[in-house]
This record gives structure tokens, C-alpha cells and sequence, in this order.
């Protein structure tokens, strides 16, 4: 992995593509201010909560697919592995630290979802299944979301089909994400965590 001036260039757009705000602009098109709302988290989650299933159907699906893009981008740049390995890192860092909000962000798992569908989708599928099992059982995304997430370097290990960078990847990005989940954890040991299907105002 050789990096020169236009391969920089190239990985600061993956993070730059990581780092649109999909929730922030879908909620300011229908005139809200996502982060003044729910949790204030500008992800598919909260987005639901606040506006609706339209809205969150939209934002989700524009989070996967710049987690997809950021890592088609990288692999772009060269043929090896870890070419794929850092575009998915840098695109969920992005989502969960951007530049254009202050460096504040979502939670990684919509862009850490299409980051992986595209660099390793047999270790993903199965963590889709888990996520809908946890969600659909105890009716807490935050819940799934966190379990779905470090199932991918589980399933990528037990596969052994991915070259070891892309694993380390899918671990880190699955630590970010249970890290950037550590506000929903203290709610679900308080039992105050919002279950799937609840909303909160606008007004």
C-alpha cells in the first residue's frame, strides 16, 4: 500500500463522503433541526422517532450507500485489501465525526453496514439476520445495532475468506460503533431507552 498525493486526495474523499450529514439534510428539507429533537442523534434511529418512517427509510438508505461509495472510492485507488479496509474506517469515521458538523455526528452503523455489503457481504448477511432477531425480540435498536455490529468481525473470522485487514476493520468500526451506542447502553441498564415504534415531538 504505497500512498501518494492523489491516493490522499483519494482517501480524504472517502471521509469527506463519510462525513454528509444524510439525517441533518433530510430533516432540514422538511424544516427540523434533527439534532434539536429526540436524542438529538442525526441518524436513521432518531429520524424515525422525530419524522416519521419516509423520512428514516431515506435517511438509512443514504447512509448505506455512502458507506458503500467510500469503499468503492478507496478500492478504486489500488488492488489491494487494505485499500477496502480503509475506506470502510474512514467513511464510518466520517459518519460519526463530521467536518461539517463540528466534527459531532451519527452512530456508523447505516455507513458501517454499506461500507461492509460491499467489502466482505458474507460476514454482513448474517449480522442483518441477528439485528432483525434482537429488534424484532426486545424492540430496541440501539440493542441490535450494537450486537449486529460485532457479529461482522465474528462472522469475517470464522469465514476466513477476508484477508485480515478488512476483519480489523470490520472490529473497529464494530468498537466505534459500540462506543458511539455508550449513552444507549446507560438507558438500557436504567431502563429508560425509547423501544422501536416510539416518537417525540416536534413542537
Amino acid at each position: 500500500m504505497v500512498i501518494t498525493p492523489l491516493s490522499l486526495a483519494g482517501l480524504v474523499l472517502v471521509y469527506l463522503v463519510g462525513a454528509v450529514p444524510m439525517g441533518y439534510l433530510v430533516a432540514r428539507v422538511l424544516r427540523v433541526d434533527i439534532r434539536a429533537h429526540g436524542s438529538g442523534n442525526i441518524g436513521a434511529t432518531n429520524v424515525l422517532r422525530t419524522l416519521g418512517k419516509g423520512p428514516a427509510v431515506l435517511t438509512l438508505l443514504l447512509d448505506v450507500a455512502k458507506g458503500y461509495t467510500g469503499v468503492w472510492i478507496a478500492l478504486a485507488l489500488g488492488p489491494e485489501p487494505w485499500w477496502g479496509s480503509v475506506g470502510a474506517l474512514l467513511a464510518v469515521v466520517g459518519n460519526c465525526w463530521s467536518v461539517f458538523l463540528g466534527f459531532r455526528g451519527g452512530k456508523g452503523m447505516a455507513t458501517g453496514l454499506g461500507a461492509f455489503l460491499h467489502l466482505m457481504p458474507w460476514a454482513v448477511l448474517p449480522a442483518i439476520l441477528v439485528w432483525v432477531a434482537v429488534a424484532a425480540t426486545f424492540r430496541y435498536i440501539s440493542l441490535a445495532s450494537v450486537t449486529a455490529a460485532l457479529c461482522v468481525p465474528i462472522g469475517a473470522a470464522l469465514l476466513r475468506r477476508y484477508h485480515w485487514s478488512e476483519a480489523l476493520a470490520a472490529l473497529a468500526v464494530a468498537l466505534i460503533i459500540a462506543l458511539r451506542h455508550g449513552d444507549n447502553v446507560a438507558r438500557l441498564l436504567s431502563g429508560t431507552e425509547r423501544k422501536l415504534g416510539e416518537r417525540v415531538s416536534t413542537s
